[in-house]
């Protein structure tokens, strides 16, 4: 489809009638400031699609690959994007990392989704990012050549993260309060300042994670968490 047929049709869409582009071929479109209108898009194509300013509020992304794709103030609240590609999407328009410009994700289904990017304060409070895939694409690579993850201050209130995957990810001073992170993978994670209160924390593997002046007041579960005895600044933590 073109981006015009796009435009077209999803400004002729009836309210309660959501279009369906389903295994679309959408690559490289410009689609910034649309609203998609609640669409059907599992199994799409996006790669290297501009959503800049877009509305993707409960749109069906199932399997879609936003590989390349800029999300630059993208709205995903609500969107169901299970086991989606984001492989280093562009969510800034200029090097200085405007976190206003963070693509939302609040209340989002993005369990299995694969994600390799730098998307500081992004919002994924109330989010499924259960067994989610945060890690360096190759997690056997030189960490040089596949650099950690960047998500600092970033908001995952109320998420539900189940054994997600975080291995080498930078989280400095995002928020985690009353998150459900069991048996999240944090090794080698840094944890800086991250805000930690009331979360749940049963069986997750904080080996090698930098836990410098992380907040852990009300955390369930820490004793059943794993490498806590290999921490880096555990003793700095504020409990």
């Amino acid at each position: 489809m073109t981006a015009r047929q796009m435009t077209e049709a999803l400004f002729n869409a009836k309210p309660g009638e959501p279009l369906d582009f389903a295994a679309k071929d959408l690559r490289d479109l410009d689609l910034s400031g649309l609203d998609f209108k609640r669409a059907r898009m599992a199994g799409a194509d996006l790669y290297g699609v501009d959503l800049t300013g877009s509305d993707l509020t409960g749109v069906d992304l199932s399997g879609s690959r936003l590989d390349r794709s800029i999300l630059i103030r993208a709205d995903f609240s609500g969107a169901d994007l299970h086991g989606a590609s984001m492989q280093r999407p562009s969510a800034y328009s200029t090097l200085h990392f405007d976190l206003r410009e963070a693509p939302r994700f609040k209340g989002a289904n993005l369990r299995g989704v694969r994600i390799t990017a730098r998307l500081d304060g992004a919002d994924f409070s109330g989010a499924d990012l259960s067994h989610a895939n945060i890690a360096p694409y190759d997690v056997h690579g030189d960490i040089t050549i596949t650099p950690r993850n960047v998500l600092n201050s970033c908001n995952f209130s109320g998420a539900r993260m189940t054994g997600a995957v975080l291995t080498w990810a930078q989280l400095r001073f995002s928020r985690f309060a009353g998150t459900d992170l069991r048996g999240v993978d944090f090794t080698h994670a840094d944890l800086s300042g991250a805000d930690l209160s009331g979360a749940d924390v049963s069986g997750a593997d904080f080996t090698n994670a930098d836990l410098y002046g992380v907040r852990l007041a009300g955390v369930k579960g820490l004793d059943t968490a794993k490498g806590l005895e290999l921490a880096i600044n555990l003793d700095k933590a504020q409990r």
